[in-house]
């Protein structure tokens, strides 16, 4: 269960969006050390919208079977349709590169923003982890959110560490390949949540 977590927020996260591309620049734009700083400030938004779109959207669902059944159908639809959009947007993928970096608190502010003030993540990150959450049993829920958190450290971390030790030698194709295989790893999570909900029904 917790590589199930691990697997499927990887996908999730490695999606290209305004957080991303946030990380992204950050990384090409800061000195590395500079830039650490903000993406573990981004770790830490990141994984608060994620514990309280789990516990909190997880917990109505858990105690309420029809409202669960209708999350669980309109969370495999969204993630199906969030899988279809990295798909369709991977070959537009640009990295816009700046000359003159944020301060370090416009960044640190910033890394909240991106998380938090983007009214169509925080509607896809409660349905999705909310329904997850209500798929799980209470002794899959540690491991499976343990492995959601720990992908997005090594995301975060891991795509800023590359990005700012090569700079301008990664090619672009890299990250159009992540795009293409997230998008395909969140259809297949969709597909399978459709099918949970359709097992509750029968």
């Amino acid at each position: 269960m917790y590589l199930r977590g691990l697997l499927l927020s990887l996908a999730l996260v490695s999606s290209i969006g305004m957080q991303n591309l946030f990380v992204f620049n950050n990384a090409i734009n800061q000195r590395l050390p500079r830039a650490l700083i903000v993406t573990i400030m981004v770790w830490f938004a990141d994984t608060a919208l994620t514990l309280a779109a789990f516990f909190g959207m997880g917990a109505i669902i858990s105690a309420h079977q029809t409202f669960k059944l209708i999350i669980m159908f309109l969370g495999g639809l969204m993630v199906i349709w969030i899988g279809f959009g990295i798909l369709r947007s991977a070959r537009s993928f640009q990295l816009a590169s700046s000359n003159t970096p944020l301060t370090m608190q416009k960044s640190l502010i910033n890394s909240w923003v991106v998380t938090w003030a983007n009214p169509q993540a925080l509607i896809d990150t409660s349905l999705m982890f909310g329904a997850m959450r209500g798929s799980l049993t209470n002794t899959q829920v540690t491991p499976f959110i343990s492995g959601v958190v720990t992908a997005t450290a090594i995301w975060f971390f891991g795509i800023t560490l590359i990005l700012g030790l090569l700079k301008e030698r990664l090619p672009q194709k890299f990250l159009m390949w992540v795009n293409i295989i997230s998008g395909g790893i969140v259809m297949i999570y969709g597909c399978y949540l459709l099918w949970q909900a359709v097992m509750m029904v029968i």
